[in-house]
């Protein structure tokens, strides 16, 4: 086995296999040591790769080549704790995501009486339509849902006419939910 004092200096002058001898004799040791933290894989392995870019910037201020492990050791977990504290307060949000799910957001008596007039109008609407696309999204919207096979065998239509058709059908339905919009606004003299 090759002494870590020579390899540190061999890859301090830049010979790659010195390099990878180093990363392959230490890379378990940082990767327990980031681990330990309580990372995930990714942060961990990002984290990893820092710690191994901090040695790469400072292989030749290393005073003491026989203490690579404990620098790694120290390295690695600062770098990891720095990591998890930024975890904790920045938490990745979808600024749009309360338009989809807007009774996340809103959970006062407004939006019930949104989300139930919104409800009766889907209700109205899906009760104009032609009774085979009404048969169509109610068998597509079951709960549990029912699959392409059950729908073809209950309506009686091909499977591969199913997507198609509920298409179709959803076209219309949101026609139909656009017709009433614009009456309401219309009954109450609003226009956009």
């Amino acid at each position: 086995m090759i002494d870590v004092d020579d390899l540190v200096a061999r890859a301090a002058d830049g010979e790659e296999a010195a390099w990878a001898a180093l990363v392959d004799r230490f890379a378990s040791l940082v990767w327990s040591v980031v681990r330990s933290v309580g990372l995930g894989e990714s942060d961990a392995a990002d984290v990893s790769q820092t710690t191994w870019m901090r040695l790469a910037e400072h292989l030749r201020e290393l005073k003491d080549a026989a203490r690579l492990s404990a620098w790694l050791v120290t390295t690695a977990r600062r770098e990891a704790i720095r990591v998890s504290r930024l975890g904790v307060r920045q938490v990745p949000v979808d600024p749009w995501e309360w338009l989809e799910h807007p009774g996340d957001v809103l959970d006062g008596p407004e939006s019930r009486v949104l989300a139930s007039e919104r409800d009766l109008a889907v209700q109205a609407a899906v009760a104009l339509l032609p009774p085979r696309c009404r048969q169509m999204l109610l068998a597509l919207a079951a709960d549990p849902p029912s699959t392409y096979a059950e729908i073809s065998r209950s309506l009686g239509v091909p499977v591969g006419s199913i997507g198609p058709t509920r298409s179709r059908c959803l076209d219309r339905l949101e026609r139909l939910l656009k017709e009433q919009t614009e009456g309401l606004l219309d009954d109450v003299g609003l226009r956009f």
